[in-house]
């Protein structure tokens, strides 16, 4: 099991409501009949309870896992690690249904009950907007609602979509996203019929879980890139959060090495993908996913051909628990502004987050400021 860095600006850490009925209050009495009498839930689908990586140990004796309460937090995370800042990320919304209408509803009081759950009661913490996929302009209006509220660090979107995220049809979430200033966030999973492939679902559930990271997020990047996304908007950030990032270095070598043939395709694409991919994109670190045999002079030159003091961004994926996986390796080849960078700098930079160091209380006056 990795360890949980102190003092660190923790980039992924999951909350999720514990069921419907907490939800219930933030949503329109239309929508409570509508819920009872289809009898839809709300769950932690991503990863199954019985899987070992679904939780840290510490999670799974308190049985809460995600932390489904700010005291549940505190207690697992805030007090023993004592984070500079922490980023929440809530997917309970991705598999909501094909009714846009519930999906923009249950979106918006899931954005409501965070507020309220969490960023109202510690100013380390900031929160992701979920917002409904189906509905584009839905979208663009849930994050033009929240968009001043500066305690959101990003839209959190699933990495699967019913078409690449980069196409036309998009175009409202990447106006708001731009006009807000909020980076998008491309997370694990998405609708529950959603396929994970476009020849189809996978036959068991080590291959959708492989498919995330490895096959459908290199399509996600390839589309925001050629589709001149990051031409219409150029100070547009995306966020790789859970996605890993050891496919990276290849596909820009891919990418570049085909652009030069087939640039006519994309001619609003004006630089090789590479350069577009290092200016815009950041990946969170968990899951590293670096092999234990593999040495620290390769672990070296991979870091150099991601970039990775500039690249990545810390995470634990709270509670999620990815085993040995290589972060502290990586980290320990970066040197000290190189770690320090993807601990806290980045994430700092990125999401425009000041912070005071962990166990410093800021002066409250001028005077006490300059004693």
């Amino acid at each position: 099991m990795s360890a949980i860095a102190h003092g660190a600006i923790d980039c992924d850490v999951h909350v999720e409501p514990e069921s419907m009925a907490v939800l219930l209050p933030y949503l329109d009495p239309y929508w409570h009949e509508y819920i009872r009498g289809g009898r839809i839930g709300i769950g932690h689908r991503l990863y199954p309870a019985s899987e070992a990586l679904s939780a840290r140990p510490e999670a799974r004796a308190a049985g809460s896992f995600p932390p489904a309460d700010y005291s549940t937090l505190r207690t697992q995370l805030l007090e023993p690690y004592e984070p500079r800042a922490v980023v929440l990320t809530c997917v309970a919304s991705f598999q909501a249904g094909r009714n846009p209408y519930y999906e923009t509803a249950i979106t918006r009081a899931i954005n409501d009950w965070m507020r309220e759950e969490f960023l109202d009661r510690d100013d380390r913490l900031r929160g992701s907007v979920v917002v409904p996929t189906l509905h584009p302009e839905a979208a663009a209006e849930e994050i033009d609602r929240l968009g001043a509220d500066r305690r959101f660090a990003q839209i959190l979107l699933p990495v699967r979509s019913e078409t690449p995220w980069g196409n036309v049809r998009y175009r409202a979430i990447h106006d708001a996203a731009a006009r807000n200033h909020l980076p998008l966030a491309l997370h694990p999973w998405g609708g529950v019929s959603m396929a994970p492939t476009t020849t189809g679902g996978a036959a068991s559930y080590y291959e959708d879980y492989l498919y995330n990271s490895q096959i459908i997020a290199p399509a996600q990047m390839l589309s925001l890139v050629a589709e001149g996304v990051f031409e219409r908007h150029p100070s547009l950030r995306v966020v790789l959060a859970e996605l890993g990032f050891g496919w990276i270095p290849s596909l820009m070598w891919r990418y570049d090495k085909d652009w030069k043939a087939l640039w006519r395709e994309t001619p609003w694409v004006r630089d090789r993908p590479s350069v577009y991919i290092k200016k815009h994109f950041r990946a969170t670190t968990s899951p590293t996913q670096i092999p234990r045999r593999v040495s620290e002079l390769e672990v070296a030159q991979f870091a150099h051909m991601l970039g990775a003091w500039d690249f990545l961004m810390y995470s634990s994926d709270y509670p999620h628990d990815h085993g040995e996986d290589g972060s502290e390796k990586l980290l320990g080849v970066l040197g000290e502004d190189g770690r320090e960078a993807v601990l806290r700098g980045n994430a700092a930079a990125f999401y425009e987050i000041e912070t005071e160091p962990a166990g410093v209380t800021p002066p409250e006056t001028d005077e006490e400021a300059r004693r």
